[in-house]
């Protein structure tokens, strides 16, 4: 990686994938990453059956009531029943996919920058981002027009540092697909 490139990810010549991050920029992606590890918390207090934990069913498994965890489980069938039948066999392994992209993304963080990723690492990364997104789009109720929207706010709106924050993980979102798709 070359002094002059911008920062986020790249694929250099020989096909590595590094990621170059100021410190500010991976103090607020570790503070991100930490929020969203905390939405996606597993309840502790439901009693599990032995059986349903081993196969991975999730007997308490609900639609979500938070437009956020909604957006990042959404119904796979319209009919609600077919569609709670299939959370009570997905959510679960889902939750903890999420969770370890999660987790693998923070731990990249405390690496020396700019910093090689493997291509699971990569991959966490990308899931990372698009559900860090996902949440923050859910948040501020993102539409097609929300570019408009945000246009029209005044400067000393609170939600525009949100929004900047929104595209600024667009960037880096699109930055890493460039370079994994090379």
């Amino acid at each position: 990686m070359g002094l002059l490139d911008p920062p986020g990810f790249r694929r250099n010549r020989h096909g590595q994938v590094w990621m170059r991050l100021g410190s500010h920029e991976r103090s607020l992606l570790a503070e991100l990453l930490g929020q969203m590890l905390v939405l996606l918390a597993p309840p502790h207090d439901t009693p599990t059956d032995p059986l349903a934990e081993l196969v991975g069913i999730d007997e308490t498994a609900t639609r979500p009531t938070d437009p956020a965890l909604a957006r990042l489980f959404p119904d796979a069938y319209e009919d609600p029943e077919l569609a709670d039948e299939f959370r009570r066999f997905t959510q679960r392994e889902l939750g903890a996919t999420k969770r370890e992209n999660l987790r693998t993304a923070l731990a990249t963080l405390s690496r020396p920058d700019p910093t090689k990723l493997s291509a699971a690492e990569a991959t966490a990364w990308l899931g990372a981002l698009n559900d860090l997104r996902l949440t923050l789009g859910a948040r501020l109720d993102l539409t097609e027009d929300s570019a408009q929207d945000f246009l029209r706010r005044p400067d000393d709106d609170p939600s525009r540092a949100s929004y900047l924050v929104y595209d600024w993980l667009t960037y880096h979102q699109d930055r890493l697909i460039r370079a994994l798709d090379r």
